[in-house]
Formats: C-alpha cells, structure tokens, sequence
C-alpha cells in the first residue's frame, strides 16, 4: 500500500473541490424541477428520475471505483470522474427533451462515482491519526454543505432570467477545473494489495439497485400489482443475493462483507440510507410544492434550500472538535432529531403558504441536522476499519449513502403522487379527467386548460399527498435515530479499529 506521509493542503482543497461539485450537481435541479416540469409536460414520476438517474449511477459504480482507486491510484480516477462529470452536464445544458436530460444525468453521476469515494479515500489514507482524520473530515463534508448551498441559488438564479437549461453550464466549466486541480496538486495513493475488478459483484449490484429503484417509481402510475413491476422487484431481491454469494466466494470482493460484522460500520451504512432517503426526499418534496405546484419563480423556490445549507456553515469551527471528541453516536443523534423534528414541521405548513419566513424553522433545523449526519456518519463508518480497508468502506458507505438519495424522490414521488391520485379520483371531468388520465395531479396543476376549479382540486390533493410524503421522511430519520441507539453503540468505533488495526478482517 503506497500513502502520502501526511496530508498537504494542496491535496485536501483539490478532494474537497472535486466533491464539492459532485454534491452540487445533486442539488441543481430542485429549484428548477417546476420549470422542467413545464417545459418537458413531465409527470411527477419522470421529474423524480431527473435527480435520480444522476444519483443512481454515482450509488452502482462506487464500490468498484473504491478498488479501481485502489489499484491504480486515486488521483487518476479523481481526473477522470471531473472530465466525465462535465460531458454530462454539457449533455443536460443542450437537452431538448426529458429523455435527453436523463441521460446528461446519467454521464454526470458516473463522473460523480468517481469523485465521491476518491476523495474520502485520498484523505482517510493520508490521515493515520484520529484527530488529523476528524479535522480533514469535517472540511470535507463542509464543502459538501457548502455546494448543497450554492446549487440552488445557482440554478435558480440563472433559470429566473434565462433558459434552465444554463444552470448546467457552469457545473460543466467547475468539473473540468475540478479535473485540472486534481491533476496538478492532489498526492495519489493506493492500497492495490489484494485489490482486482469484481466483475459478477458489480453486475449483480447493478442489476439489483436499478431494477428495485425503477419499480419503486414506475409503481406509483403503473400499479404495485402491476406484472413488470413485480418482476422488477423479484429481479432486485435474485441479484441482491447473486451480489452476497459472489462477494463471499471472490478471492478480492469489491465489498468484503465481513464489515458489516462491525456495529459501527454496519448502523452508520443503515442511518446513511434511511437518513439521506428523508433528506433528499424532503428536498424534493419541497422542490414540486414551491416550484410545480405554487409556480414560484426558480429564484424564489431556491431559496429554503440556500438557508438550508448556509446557516449549519456556521458550525465549521466546532465540527471538527466535536468529531474528534464526541463519540459519533450522540452526533449521529444529535443530526437525525433536529431533521425529524423539521420534516413534520414542513408537513403541517399549509399548500397556499408561501412567504419564505414560514419554512425558515423547519430548514433550519434539516440544515443542522444534515451536517452533524453527513459528517459523523463518514467518521463512524471509516473509523471503525483499518487503514488498509478505508478504500473499501469509504465506497461501501458512499454506494449506500447515495442509494439513500436516489431513493428519496423515487419514493416519496411514490408516496405523495398516489396519495395525491387516490384524493383527485373521480373529483374531475372533461379536460381535467383527460390531463389528470394522462400525467396525474402535476399534469393538471401545469395545464392552464384545464379551468380554475381542476387546479383547486388538483393542488388540494398534492398538498395532502406531499404532506403525507413528508411525513415518511421525518419516519425515516427517526428509524435512523433508532439504528444509531441500537446498533451504534458507544465503545464500538474506537475498540473496532483496535482490534483491526494489526489484524485484518478475512476475505
């Protein structure tokens, strides 16, 4: 295993430029999601895809990215994942249609595959010590917060004056910088011991999260009972297995399963799924009622996600300290209450309201939340590993943390838009009946034929559907509350990495 004796300043800003930019393209399109919504004539279950076709690559592609690192060097793969990002969002910059924009996604979260788990391998490997570690990990989610920040107000300040299609461009000229910094001042890494590319594991991974993430969206306008997408969901659990057997039988898994024997490892993957699910899923939720629903400028929808991310940055100076003196449970805790506590708050502000002062509480709160879960999370997970496996678990809780994202519209679009159907059933007639058919309740919102009384009707029954939708949100970040007091226990991170630390874990 080669590493950097320490970690230099010039490699810490280039991993934290290059995550930055992954985790802003994430938050790019919520501001924008109405006007797409309009431009394309989208349905609430093809808007979800625009965030999830980013995410779901990112989420199939890390764990071999983790080896492929590994193995060649982790400067390399940070390059490349800028370059690939940036054809990608030159793709979502020029698309003319729905299907077109996917697919600029798609490119886009495959570079983004390559940066996340890159750079948290980069500085786990070259910080040894627990302090080091902690402080390079608290910059590093910094800058995720402050790209989750600037996204928003990006996107929504260039789609209030111009096309929406130009909130992609400057994602597009930040990758290939990102790619160039990287180039110049990052100092690689590998551990490539033991490392080769595990072809069934990552097919089989693939299939499963593909296949159980399009049922989940096809399920709320196609039918749960529907035949593909009960298919699709047996498919998801054969591959899942497929996945488990050929981990356990590879000579070098992309994920060694004996991992998730650690408890701190295994509750910080479990709190990164449910606990980003809520999150993102309350993003968008959020995101169709100001945006798709109220019609509110991009610029105006943008902001609850700016006040989002900007205010917790004021908790940079202490973050570090915390992460490096408090065991990562009570932070973990101390992250998924206050995001709890905001998704119900959001669920009881009515529909009509729209003054930002009104949601200034709840985001607050989801803001805080957000950054002590992203940054103790990562400390828990890597942490409990020796040095020689943090390539490995950075890309397992990276794979789980961004399946958590795609996840969240995919399934609170599930939740909100059949509530919301299920409310308008048999409510409209004529023109109405015929849109609402054809889109569901978004469609109606966003076709002025329609007439006045099928808008009332169809904004009354998305404003119940998104409430329940971010209900289940503030559902998922107490179960990740429940994981972190029952499996996240308070001696188990330290004691993990010195058990490990002079004997590794079998194959």
């Amino acid at each position: 295993m080669t590493t950097p004796a320490k970690l230099d300043r010039g490699t810490l800003v280039a991993c934290c430029l290059a995550v930055a930019i992954a985790q802003m393209c994430i938050t790019i399109p919520a501001p924008i999601n109405g006007a797409i919504t309009s431009a394309f004539g989208a349905s609430g279950s093809q808007v979800a895809w625009v965030t999830s076709a980013f995410i779901l690559p990112t989420a199939i592609l890390e764990l071999n990215f983790g080896v492929v690192g590994d193995m060649f060097g982790r400067k390399r793969l940070l390059v490349l994942g800028g370059l690939v990002l940036a054809v990608g969002e030159l793709l979502n910059a020029t698309a003319q249609n729905i299907h077109w924009l996917w697919i600029g996604q798609a490119v886009a979260g495959m570079g983004a595959a390559a940066l996340f788990p890159s750079s948290l391998a980069v500085i786990a490997a070259a910080t040894p010590e627990s302090q080091a570690r902690a402080k390079a990990l608290s910059t590093w989610a910094l800058s995720i917060s402050i790209a989750s920040a600037l996204g928003p107000l990006l996107s929504g300040g260039i789609a209030e004056s111009g096309d929406f299609r130009w909130a992609f461009a400057p994602p597009a000229v930040i990758g290939l910088v990102a790619a160039v910094v990287c180039w110049r001042f990052v100092t690689d890494s590998k551990a490539p011991d033991g490392r080769s590319l595990d072809w069934p594991g990552q097919i089989s991974v693939a299939v499963a999260l593909f296949a159980v993430l399009w049922a989940v969206i096809q399920g709320s306008s196609m039918g749960w009972g529907n035949g593909a997408v009960v298919a699709a969901f047996v498919i998801a659990g054969v591959f899942l297995i497929a996945f488990v057997v050929a981990e356990l039988r590879s000579a070098a898994p992309m994920m060694n399963l004996a991992l998730l024997r650690i408890p701190a490892f295994a509750g910080a993957a479990g709190v990164a799924l449910v606990g980003m699910l809520g999150f993102i899923g309350t993003a968008y939720c959020v995101s169709i009622r100001l945006g798709a629903v109220m019609h509110l400028s991009p610029l105006r929808a943008g902001l609850p996600f700016v006040i989002l991310q900007a205010i917790p940055l004021l908790l940079a100076p202490v973050l570090s300290r915390l992460l490096g003196q408090t065991n990562p449970r009570w932070l973990l805790l101390a992250g998924l209450l206050p995001m709890a506590a905001g998704q119900f708050w959001l669920s009881a502000i009515p529909i009509t309201t729209t003054s930002l002062p009104a949601f200034i509480g709840p985001v607050l709160l989801l803001g805080v939340g957000f950054i002590f879960v992203v940054s103790s999370l990562t400390a828990a997970a890597v942490n409990a590993v020796p040095i020689h496996l943090t390539g490995m678990a950075s890309g397992a809780t990276s794979l789980v943390r961004e399946f958590g994202q795609a996840l969240g519209p995919a399934v609170i679009s599930a939740v909100a838009m059949g509530v919301a159907s299920s409310a308008l059933a048999g409510k409209l007639s004529g023109a109405g009946a015929a849109v609402n058919h054809a889109g569901g309740p978004l469609a109606v919102v966003n076709v002025p034929a329609v007439g006045a009384t099928a808008h009332a009707a169809a904004r009354s029954a998305l404003a119940h559907g998104l409430s329940v939708g971010m209900v289940v949100c503030g559902i998922a970040s107490l179960v990740g509350a429940v994981i972190t007091v029952v499996v996240v226990r308070p001696d188990s991170s330290g004691r993990t990495v010195d058990a490990t630390a002079t004997d590794p874990l079998p194959a």
